[in-house]
């Protein structure tokens, strides 16, 4: 999952100097879910956590909590050294009392070597809270991930089994500042490599978990399960002359991935382009951002992904585009970046057609992972079509293995839904690195089971 030194969050707001720093430690019993790719049970243990924040502030100050991870739940077992700088920690705090919500923490991927079967030193976490009622104001901490990225990027969840009691109050006197929301996202916690925050109405917004960029708005655009998904630019007149270009707008694909370390969500932006070509269309699928970071380094050539385009509307189908391969080797943690896919539209059908990003396909030494999307999310492009003779009306066009299904259509298996609009998630990390697509190098895969951050044992309890 991407690296990132600090935690940026939306709202502005001044740091609140106010008041005089408190700590306090809280203990809770966790449950720990080591990676899928290694095989394990749940294991059992005792999380300890130091939190910081001030003890006073106001209305409309943007203060500064600190999460000391004093005890993990666990031990790095007896398999792998851990290197320096390979892990890194995220969590979520709860806001409860005058104001509630859900507030993400990060830490940067920062830490000393870590022998087998030596404790766990995670880094300090750290978020931004936007003040926005007076009253007492609880911080409680809870969930937090462990990623490592060596040899491949893996991730631990860690769950609190009992209440947790708040670990500090701070006492918010009325400054005349105006509400915004929490700062930095609203319920959702942090997940591996993709999941994070969502924003939502109330005026929430900021980061997520692990590795995300800033997402949320402050005053919340978010989208939320369900909700009506865009209609997508429009295109012109079926009797526009060759070469007429169109643009689509980039909406949000919300991805289910299964991946070579298991199944992962992300998000990610997504604009479909189209120029008209003697009847039919030359489609570029542009994917805004570097969708997923490389858990290892990956040899020129070796990169090679195709999304499908959901045809709807008037016409019914799928159309397949392909992008390049790497021209470059790409290095552990660089950014893997998504070329334009290209492929050709022929209409079989006269109106208005739909093109909705489908399922998104990565091929890497060796290894697959596709990406389904969770929700319908709105399409990027309509144009105006005159049906062609072998257009796509009533079936599937071109399509890969797991192409996208097209309602009234068949495709591969594993298609995307082509019912219901709405985004299901717009998570607060954006998800724009869909970091749930792991890339497995050489023989990284047989070391993978190796890569957690548990005890290899049954069940065991750490004190």
């Amino acid at each position: 999952m991407a690296s990132v030194a600090a935690l940026v969050l939306a709202g502005a707001g001044t740091v609140a100097v106010a008041g005089t720093a408190q700590a306090a430690e809280v203990s809770y019993k966790t449950e720990c879910l080591p990676p899928p790719i290694s095989g394990l049970p749940p294991i059992e243990g005792t999380t300890k956590v130091d939190v910081d924040a001030p003890a006073t502030a106001k209305v409309g100050d943007e203060i500064t909590v600190v999460w000391k991870t004093v005890e993990a739940a666990s031990k790095n077992p007896d398999i792998l050294d851990l290197g320096e700088n390979t892990v890194q920690p995220t969590g979520t705090i709860t806001v409860a009392g005058a104001q509630t919500g859900e507030l993400p923490m990060q830490g940067p991927r920062q830490n000393p070597p870590i022998p087998k079967g030596s404790a766990m030193k995670l880094s300090d976490m750290t978020g931004k809270l936007k003040l926005t009622k007076p009253g007492e104001v609880t911080l409680t901490p809870g969930f937090y991930n462990i990623n490592v990225n060596q040899p491949i990027s893996t991730d631990t969840k860690c769950s609190p089994k009992e209440t947790v009691r708040p670990a500090v109050t701070v006492k918010v006197t009325d400054g005349g500042g105006t509400s915004g929301g929490t700062s930095g996202g609203t319920s959702g916690g942090t997940s591996a490599g993709t999941t994070g925050g969502t924003s939502s109405g109330g005026g929430t917004g900021g980061t997520g978990s692990t590795g995300g960029s800033s997402a949320g708005t402050s005053g919340g655009t978010g989208g939320s399960s369900g909700g009506t998904g865009s209609t997508g630019g429009s295109g012109g007149s079926g009797g526009d002359p060759d070469g007429t270009a169109y643009k689509g707008t980039e909406v949000q694909v919300p991805y289910d991935c299964k991946t070579p370390i298991g199944d992962k969500k992300a998000t990610s932006p997504v604009q479909i382009n189209a120029v008209k070509k003697s009847g039919s269309y030359d489609l570029t699928v542009q994917f805004k951002k570097s969708v997923m970071n490389s858990p290892a380094d990956i040899p020129a050539g070796s990169v090679k992904p195709s999304t499908d385009v959901k045809v709807g509307g008037a016409d019914k189908g799928s159309v397949t585009t392909e992008g390049p391969a790497n021209s470059k080797p790409i290095k552990s943690g660089d950014p893997i970046e998504i070329p334009d896919l290209k492929g050709t539209y022929k209409p079989g059908a006269t109106g208005k057609a739909t093109l909705t990003p489908g399922v998104l396909t990565v091929n890497a030494l060796g290894t697959t992972t596709t990406c389904t999307p969770e929700k319908d999310p709105g399409a990027s492009l309509t144009l105006d079509t005159s049906a062609q003779p072998g257009g796509t009306s009533g079936g599937s066009a071109g399509g890969s293995a797991g192409g996208a299904a097209a309602s009234g259509g068949s495709a591969g298996s594993a298609g995307a839904s082509g019912g219901s609009g709405g985004l299901a998630r717009t998570g607060a990390t954006d998800h724009g690195a869909l970091t749930a697509l792991g890339l497995v190098a050489g023989t990284a895969i047989l070391l993978g089971g190796a890569v957690f951050t548990f005890l290899p044992r049954r069940r065991v309890r750490v004190r």
